[in-house]
């Protein structure tokens, strides 16, 4: 190692422990309870675990920063005991040195992005306390039962589950393993939209329901948007703009889920799907500007994801919808690809996305063009169908507000996947 390279590693490591110090410093000047440790003590902590990994290193003994660390934790545990004599109990101040020491030995061992990357989550967890602790409080018991249900049958079922096809074709497409694997991807998904909605709080500024509220179900988005239209019709183009970025959103997931399982079939999908979130992102600041802003929120009521019910009901669906494809592709070509895409994009978009993406990247049939085309339909079938909800049930200021944007989004994502591409 040269010299440049190790004074570089101790300014990181001096760099770390500055900003974790920073952050506590602001966090306790207006509070009672003073801190053991500011800005100065933290940046030493970070050259107190870079300095001890290197004479560990040169003496070629890990004991040295044993006894490093272990005087350090006593200091620290009398520092704890002496306020916790005021009545301040707590070790987050406390653990973040400990962290912060352990990070400086890390960059002398030339592990920068992993100190970098805890040091961010550190202040991240430091800086988002009363958001935190206001999600904890948002947490109901039966949103945790029904998180550690799935989180259970996760880890035991899916292990043992079989990890080979269930038949000959069109059987061949249903593997257990990876149909369960799937649920848990898109549960996940879903669940961190909601962790979001959680942490934002229940009533959110109409525009950022939609945003918000598209992570985890568009469809919910549209019906109370447009159930809520009919009690203030003169909320239309806000309703409208909520509604909108809920569909914009859905096409970015889509992307995304369909990303993680065969990244070509995405590629192929960046055209007709930004082609239609494009036309969602215009019409949005339209209605944005077109009418004076409110930031009335909604409550919607969103199920928690992993709950064992909605979870087995999509990896039925994802199944049928699998062995569907599958059949129609065999015995009506791509033809039948098509006609389920649509079908299937009434009910669910996610579904058809994977199946997709799993036919294509299994036996490369359908191909990449059909196979993207197919998503797309299946995209524009759903977004037809929340727009046959508004039309059903929204106010007619909403209806107006909302069908250009509409019928645009719907024309885009169509004419790039079959006219242009």
């Amino acid at each position: 190692m040269t010299q440049q390279e190790l004074f570089y590693r101790a300014a990181v490591a001096l760099g770390i422990g500055m900003l974790v110090g920073m952050e506590r410093e602001r966090t306790n000047a207006g509070a009672k309870r003073r801190s053991f440790a500011g800005m100065r003590t933290f940046a030493l902590f970070g050259l107190l675990g870079f300095l001890g990994a290197l004479v560990a290193d040169q003496m070629e003994s890990p004991w040295v920063m044993v006894a490093i660390v272990a005087v350090l934790g006593g200091l620290i545990t009398t520092a704890y005991a002496l306020c916790a004599k005021t009545g301040s109990v707590g070790v987050t101040t406390e653990s973040s040195a400990l962290i912060t020491t352990l990070n400086g030995a890390l960059c002398y061992l030339g592990q920068l992005p992993l100190a970098v990357a805890i040091t961010v989550v550190v202040l991240g967890l430091l800086s988002l306390k009363p958001e935190m602790h206001r999600f904890a409080k948002s947490i109901t018991r039966q949103d945790m039962y029904a998180t550690l249900k799935f989180a259970v049958i996760s880890a035991i079922v899916l292990p043992i589950l079989p990890h080979e096809p269930l038949g000959p074709p069109p059987f061949d497409v249903l593997n257990p393993y990876k149909v369960w694997l799937m649920v848990v991807f898109i549960s996940a998904i879903s669940f961190a939209g909601y962790v979001l909605v959680k942490a934002v709080g229940p009533r959110l500024g109409i525009w950022l329901t939609g945003l918000v509220g598209g992570l985890v179900s568009s469809t919910a988005v549209t019906v109370s948007m447009a159930q809520r239209s009919k009690q203030r019709n003169e909320l239309g183009k806000p309703l409208a703009l909520a509604v909108m970025l809920a569909w914009t959103v859905m096409f970015a997931r889509l992307v995304v889920v369909v990303g993680v399982v065969n990244l070509d079939l995405a590629r192929s999908l960046l055209g007709p799907m930004a082609a239609a979130a494009l036309v969602g992102i215009l019409y949005c600041a339209y209605l944005y500007r077109s009418q004076r802003f409110t930031s009335e929120g909604e409550d919607i009521s969103f199920a928690n994801p992993f709950e064992l019910e909605p979870a087995l009901k999509f990896g039925l669906l994802y199944a049928v919808v699998l062995l569907a494809a599958r059949a129609a592709q065999m015995y009506l070509g791509n033809l039948g690809i098509y006609l389920s895409s649509v079908v299937a994009g009434l009910v669910e978009t996610n579904a058809i996305a994977l199946s997709m993406a799993e036919l294509n990247k299994m036996a490369g049939d359908p191909s990449l063009p059909v196979a993207a085309q197919a998503v797309v339909l299946a995209a524009m079938a759903n977004t037809a169908s929340k727009g046959a909800i508004v039309l059903a049930n929204g106010s007619s200021a909403l209806r107006r507000a909302l069908w250009p944007g509409f019928l645009l989004m719907l024309a885009a994502g169509i004419g790039v996947a079959f006219v242009l591409g």
